[in-house]
């Protein structure tokens, strides 16, 4: 395993009582990374943690770095709360990414292509190829590749596009001696090399298959063929250097919200705009200097916005090597996704529901209950109306399926879309588009405020009245990325809550005053109060003999006033135990201010995305499960709902559930005062305790207890 001293953080620092946003971002990837360079892991699950940080760093520039890019040239001396000004942050920003980018540039180049070898998978450079190979990749490169590339020229009044994230080879060209290309004059001025720039083809697969040992499969990647044979597409040049990059730009763009009528063009316009904005980073090999200059000057990029490694290689491509079904000793045990304990398979649910709440824990629970919850309501002729909304879905969605159909029943379908789900809002466009088309009732979202809520009421007529069927969720109605995040939701046909759904829809979908809500909190109208409010009734109960107590499980914590009141309860004696995925900002263990506060986050196989709150309450404990992560953009400009848990058996699974986290001593990191993220370890007595495995291993016994056969004893009797 590698050392814990690689993974320790030397820039995330505190100025004064925050840790810094973006700093803590990289940390958490460098925690994705740590996972990467576990030797002890199988190994396609290593590059796809690679990929998971390659994704990760390109949309944090297209849109964190972009923004403080804006910020230095709007407001250069503005100091955030963890008091960085925007010029002082870009430069620690630039420090510790390259640190983390260069090690997992290093963990791919030293550990992760000679285990492939050692697994029958070779990596083949152009220079590596023997006589055989080079023929075939010069036939698969006239044939199926040169037609596809555009070179592009570039002079002093010309620079072309380079669109977004896409791969790009650039050439630095030279005349041939005594051969004069056509209009030679046109396409070189005296004295200066001709540069051109070709992009790297998205319709094809990227890994290419080499002829040679069957036992020992070998591949290249078409980037090297393009950089290798690319001269034939300058005849009469000769290619003196040449380097592969892409450009990251800036994709934080607002939308006009007062488009009206119009928004869904001025949302298509923002797309645009994401291929041609500001660059924010170039990503490159480090083959050519000259070109990388020459770039840097048309990107207008400084020498810390550009990140250099021997080869520059997308982790994410290699993936493709696991599609065989002989690899699939180089992934993660195969983990089942279980049938809901508590939900028929067969039948309906809504007379499960008339007599209690159903908690489904995703992805150990199958999503399928929530696809059927749907569809079942599209086809009963009892169901009158079906509203929700949804934030992200997915591709080939069965639900936007069953809306659709839903609709074509002649039911009324009302569904909220946001299309201001960044990097979903081509997707969302099409989606409104079908389910309009379809008859449904589409609302595009609220003006200055994204609708994060997970919420899906079924309006049912049953004998002389109806009957409200709702779910809520932590997580999004996205079948496909519930088999990787861990989310939790309710089934309920609980009054108190349909009643608050009642008002919600309404709000959010016509013209109403806010109303008040008895069980629901809604952001950005009182969840943070209910919060605050919340923590603050710890404090006023705690007491050395029976101290208060707050769990919180969540993606990232970042909001200024909670911070400071989670300090205060730990100034007043609250134990405040923490589990934060990703961005903290709190710094705990700080003596008379934190020191009863702990943070730990766990990365393992799912992605952790509940958002789960427990108060003691003075022995009256409670727990609430929320869309809505402690960030400024959750509680303040987003529309998100917290839900409490009424019924005692769902509410001790869940406890439990959040102890399980808390106690893992495996795929978890502590954060300490200073910044550093310190890996946890069993202790010598102590039994390994990693709190995805115990979780899959729960259910997967009760799954088996399910379905096992019950035994029918045989009573003789006499006759």
């Amino acid at each position: 395993m590698t050392k814990d001293r690689k993974w320790r953080n030397r820039n995330t620092m505190a100025k004064n009582t925050f840790f810094n946003r973006e700093l803590s971002w990289i940390e958490f990837n460098n925690r994705v990374l740590y996972e990467a360079c576990r030797s002890e892991l199988p190994l396609l699950e290593r590059i796809q943690f690679l990929s998971i940080v390659t994704s990760n760093f390109n949309e944090f520039f297209q849109v964190r770095v972009a923004s403080i890019k804006r910020a230095q040239k709007t407001d250069p001396h503005k100091k955030d709360i963890s008091g960085y000004t925007p010029t002082q942050l870009l430069k620690q920003i630039s420090i510790r990414a390259h640190e983390v980018v260069n090690k997992k540039n290093e963990c791919l180049e030293k550990e992760i292509f000679p285990l492939l070898e050692k697994e029958g998978f070779t990596y083949i450079r152009p220079d590596q190829f023997s006589a055989e190979q080079k023929n075939f990749c010069q036939r698969q490169f006239a044939q199926n590749y040169l037609p596809l590339l555009t070179p592009l020229r570039t002079d002093t009044s010309f620079f072309p596009l380079i669109n977004n994230l896409l791969y790009h080879a650039a050439f630095l060209l030279k005349p041939m001696q005594d051969i004069n290309p056509v209009n030679k004059e046109f396409f070189v001025k005296e004295g200066k090399a001709a540069i051109a720039v070709v992009q790297i083809p998205t319709g094809v697969s990227r890994l290419i298959w080499l002829p040679g040992n069957e036992k020992n499969k070998q591949f290249t990647l078409l980037d090297d063929l393009i950089l290798e044979f690319g001269t034939a597409l300058f005849p009469g040049f000769e290619v003196k250097e040449s380097m592969l990059f892409n450009v990251i730009r800036d994709a934080d763009f607002a939308v006009d919200e007062d488009a009206g009528s119009n928004f869904i063009e001025a949302m298509e316009e923002v797309l645009v705009k994401r291929q041609s904005s500001f660059a924010v980073r170039l990503n490159c090999n480090n083959s050519s200097s000259e070109l990388k200059k020459f770039i840097m000057q048309n990107l207008n990029l400084g020498q810390d916005d550009v990140y250099e490694c021997d080869n520059l290689i997308d982790p994410g491509v290699l993936l493709e090597i696991g599609k065989s079904e002989e690899t699939s000793r180089l992934k993660f045990e195969s983990w089942e996704h279980f049938a809901s304990k508590s939900l028929p398979e067969e039948e309906p649910y809504w007379d499960v529901l008339k007599q209690h709440d159903v908690l489904l824990h995703v992805p150990y629970e199958s999503y399928n209950p929530v696809v059927k919850f749907i569809s079942d309501a599209a086809d009963d002729p009892d169901v009158i109306s079906i509203k929700m909304t949804l934030y992200r879905t997915g591709s080939d969605s069965p639900i936007i399926n069953a809306l659709k159909k839903a609709a074509q029943n002649g039911k009324q379908v009302t569904v909220l879309v946001e299309l201001k789900a960044r990097f979903d809002e081509e997707r969302n466009i099409v989606w409104a588009n079908e389910l309009e088309k379809a008859g449904a009732i589409v609302i595009q979202g609220i003006v200055n405020l994204k609708v994060h809520a997970k919420v899906l009421m079924i309006i049912r007529k049953e004998d002389t009245s109806i009957k409200r069927y709702v779910h809520l969720s932590t997580g999004n109605y996205n079948p496909k990325t519930a088999r990787l995040y861990s989310d939790m939701s309710l089934f309920t046909s609980n009054q108190l809550i349909a009643n608050d759904v009642t008002t919600f829809f309404n709000i959010v979908t016509g013209y109403s005053a806010l109303q008040p809500m008895k069980i629901l909190s809604m952001a950005p109208v009182n969840l943070k109060t209910n919060i605050l409010a919340m923590i603050q009734r710890e404090i006023r109960f705690s007491s050395p003999e029976n101290p208060g107590m707050i769990i919180a499980k969540m993606n990232s914590l970042t909001h200024e006033e909670v911070i400071n009141a989670l300090y205060d309860a730990s100034r007043a004696g609250v134990k405040v135990l923490l589990n934060i995925r990703g961005i903290c900002m709190l710094i705990p263990g700080v003596k008379g201010m934190s020191e009863n506060i702990q943070v730990i986050s766990i990365v393992d196989r799912y992605l952790e995305h509940e958002r789960i709150f427990y108060f003691k309450n003075s022995g009256q404990s409670e727990i609430y499960l929320s869309s809505a992560d402690w960030m400024d953009r959750n509680l303040d400009r987003r529309i998100e709902l917290m839900f409490p848990v009424l019924e005692p058996d769902i509410f001790a699974e869940i406890k439990e559930t959040l102890d399980t986290y808390i106690n893992s001593n495996m795929n978890a990191h502590q954060l300490r005062s200073d910044g550093q993220w310190i890996a946890r370890k069993p202790i010598t007595s102590q039994e390994p305790k990693r709190a995805q495995e115990i979780l899959y291993r729960k259910y997967k016994k009760i799954a088996e207890k399910k379905s096992a056969p019950k035994i029918q004893f045989k009573i003789r009797r006499r006759g």
